[in-house]
């Protein structure tokens, strides 16, 4: 399952402001992934939007977002170019840095794939690259121009249809393209390489494939999208292409991220991501998780709240307390399952509070477990059972308390 889509905005190489989508797992983070739309789309096609849903659903998050001028960023179209994609596609990643996790999965549509290929190489922490339909050469967009281009080269700008709607190109966007070599860039890439290219593909030419596909070095892997068009606009071909990069990146993605020292290692980090009121990135070991706060109390709802991971905690060693017991004593219990339910309530009308807390008066945190045993198990056994469940350590601090010590840290930058 993943979560809604967060909308976020950065900065751009032209000084205007982006508008991006950031599609977060529901569970544990495993890695991000950053996608490049075709030339004149939006981070919304229909492509983009199933890509992105099957990568949240295997744990990848993916920042999606609109090109300057185009979709709902902001800047004039007209003054872009090859480019100025290109650094778009480093400032995206350099927010994905500086806010989460850089993208080790970076994946381009279309002329969009070919900018992917031109900027991997900047993006060191990219372990994984996908390209869709792309051109293996950025001047390959200009047939689309079809008779324009001289207007173009004489006038210095010209009025180019694309897909029903009207842009206006430069010549400095023909001369941008003409200058770039996608192929060298492959060649050079140094990263695992997934081509997906229709054989009906009459915008990009499956030549185009094989040209990047022969210029890459291996790990290097080729899918065909059969009776696909360009835009994958059947539902059923974008979900076919989003299943395949779900499955092949998983290979490729770091098991752990680097860790400067051990002591770096220690606890838990939590940071917020300036992302909205709440949200925060924790960090354990290995794992990234999203922390916020329901919408109600003016969060995303992005992630469980501060008081859901508690309840996770106390699920989490429940279950693992009882299956030690269980296994220990060879008990026949094939499944174990626990519902943790938080509330406040007041301490006077909790009935299976101590006398000492109800004695205390105001509000008290109750947390109550819905204990599920599958099994063999006659009733004596299944009552030991609940009593072994209130030897959970994390149990017993919550009864007991714990002692919080807070400092200032050494250094002022996270």
């Amino acid at each position: 399952m993943a979560t809604r889509p967060l909308k976020i905005e950065f900065d751009g190489a032209l000084g205007a402001k982006l508008a991006a989508r950031l599609d977060l797992p529901a569970g544990e983070i495993r890695a991000f992934a950053l996608f490049a739309h075709c030339f004149t789309c939006s981070k919304d096609i229909l492509a983009a939007r199933h890509i992105a849903g099957a990568l949240s659903r295997e744990g990848i998050a993916v920042l999606r977002f609109d090109f300057t001028g185009l979709g709902a960023s902001g800047g004039d179209f007209s003054h872009t170019g090859f480019s100025s994609n290109v650094e778009d596609l480093k400032r995206a990643a350099d927010f994905l840095r500086q806010n989460y996790q850089a993208p080790q999965l970076l994946i381009g549509h279309s002329l969009g794939g070919a900018a992917i290929l031109s900027v991997a190489a900047d993006i060191p922490e990219a372990r994984a690259v996908v390209t869709i339909g792309a051109p293996s050469d950025a001047d390959h967009v200009v047939h689309n121009f079809h008779g324009a281009v001289d207007q173009i080269q004489e006038h210095g700008s010209g009025e180019v249809e694309l897909a029903g709607r009207t842009f206006t190109i430069r010549k400095e966007f023909l001369e941008d393209l003409e200058a770039q070599s996608v192929r060298d860039r492959v060649s050079k890439l140094g990263k695992a390489l997934l081509v997906m290219h229709a054989p009906l593909d009459d915008t990009v030419g499956i030549d185009n494939a094989t040209n990047i596909f022969v210029a890459a070095k291996h790990p290097k892997s080729f899918l065909s999208l059969d009776k696909a068009d360009h835009l994958l606009t059947r539902s059923q071909d974008a979900a076919y292409a989003a299943r395949v990069i779900a499955g092949w990146v998983t290979g490729y993605l770091d098991p752990m991220p680097a860790v400067a020292d051990e002591a770096e290692q220690q606890g838990v980090d939590v940071v917020e991501t300036r992302q909205g009121k709440f949200q925060a990135m924790v960090s354990s070991g290995q794992h990234r998780l999203i922390a916020d706060e329901p919408a109600s109390y003016g969060g995303f709802d992005s992630g469980p709240s501060p008081y859901d991971y508690l309840s996770v905690a106390l699920g989490a060693c429940t279950v693992m307390t009882l299956r030690m017991y269980a296994d220990r004593k060879e008990l026949s219990v094939d499944r174990i399952g626990t519902q943790v339910l938080h509330d406040k309530v007041h301490a006077a009308d909790c009935v299976e509070c101590s006398q000492e807390q109800r004695q205390k008066g105001g509000r008290i945190d109750r947390f109550e477990r819905v204990i599920t045993l599958e099994g063999d198990l006659d009733a004596s056994v299944r009552a030991r059972m609940l009593e072994i469940a209130d030897k959970c350590p994390v149990h017993r601090t919550l009864e007991s308390g714990a002692a919080v010590v807070t400092r200032e840290a050494d250094g002022q930058n996270l």
